[in-house]
């Protein structure tokens, strides 16, 4: 299996949710009863965007941390909410063999 197969396998594990693989058509890489996931997997991801995700988290405390990515010109209903997965999982409750990683 080459690494970004491993990777769809290892959130779908994660997510308590079932990896699609591929299947000619436009459908998520992993879904569960209610996510829809598309996995993407890089080398390395923008230093900015993880920066980003450090400077929420470094004033958060007990709340979520989030960053919103907004793209000039355009409505905000298209803004993408990034946080990282462990902390999705510990606000969300989504359990791998019965406890929150």
């Amino acid at each position: 299996m080459t690494t970004w197969k491993n990777v769809e396998q290892a959130i779908a594990k994660r997510l308590n949710g079932k990896r699609l693989g591929a299947t000619g058509q436009a459908t998520a890489d992993v879904v569960s009863d209610w996510l829809s996931v598309e996995v993407k997997h890089r080398k390395e991801l923008p230093g900015w965007l993880k920066d980003a995700l450090s400077q929420a988290r470094h004033g958060a405390g007990e709340r979520l941390p989030i960053v919103i990515l907004h793209e000039s010109g355009q409505r905000h209903d298209n803004d993408l909410v990034l946080l990282s997965l462990a902390d999705f999982q510990n606000w969300f409750g989504v359990v791998n063999d019965g406890y929150i990683d």
